[in-house]
């Protein structure tokens, strides 16, 4: 088994507020009910849609039925699924980062709590989809982040050796779910939290991913 670097999407290999806020927005402008500008997306992101959902309509004043708030979701992903790529870009140094790690003998994964489904549309829209030896979402297990089972499952799912595994994320969420899994976790500042990571004691924090393949190997050297 190769050793495995296991990505956040949202806010860690891709900046996808802008879609992500736009569909929300659709949803609250349709209620009569105020948008939100971009720049909340780092309170509101991180937890999947429906937490999305319903801090957006909480911001509003609104707080939504277990029935109102499904419906609302189904409606989400059906929007978000037409709108998914227009302004969502991969954050600077990704793709070299990646093209490095897999000539060091990497396998590369994502675990996000987005849907599985648009997960891979995404990714394919990106052009990275084929890198990843596994994709899988909120949806693929019974279990998502911040349950360490999503993660353990993802490094099972993708043959990796979670001996030498690595967790990249940019949320509480993410550092939380590698740290109940007893695996050293790298985040990224420039993602969806409204505190700053460092807050939440990952093993490093790195500010552009061109640091990313030395970092790397640096932590899995030490344990």
């Amino acid at each position: 088994m190769n050793p495995i670097v296991v990505f956040d999407l949202d806010g860690t290999l891709a900046d996808t507020a802008p879609d992500l806020m736009a569909t929300l927005n659709t949803l609250l402008a349709q209620e009569g009910l105020p948008t939100l500008p971009v720049s909340r997306a780092k309170s509101l992101i991180g937890a999947g849609a429906r937490a999305l959902i319903a801090r957006g309509y909480e911001s509003a004043g609104l707080e939504l039925t277990p029935e109102r708030h499904e419906l609302l979701f189904q409606e989400f992903l059906t929007l978000y699924r037409q709108n998914i790529c227009n302004e969502t870009q991969l954050f600077p140094g990704v793709v070299a980062a990646m093209d490095s790690l897999s000539r060091s003998g990497f396998t590369l994964a994502v675990c996000t709590n987005k849907v599985e489904s648009h997960s891979r549309l995404l990714l394919d829209q990106l052009g990275i989809i084929e890198r990843f030896a596994a994709i899988c979402g909120r949806d693929t297990f019974a279990f998502c982040k911040p349950d360490p089972r999503h993660l353990t499952e993802t490094i099972a799912m993708a043959k990796g050796d979670a001996r030498r595994a690595v967790m990249i994320g940019d949320s509480h969420t993410d550092i939380a779910t590698a740290q109940s899994a007893r695996i050293p976790v790298i985040a990224v500042p420039f993602g969806y939290t409204d505190q700053p990571v460092e807050t939440y004691e990952p093993d490093r924090v790195i500010a552009h991913f061109d640091l990313l393949p030395e970092v790397v190997a640096e932590i899995l050297s030490g344990r």
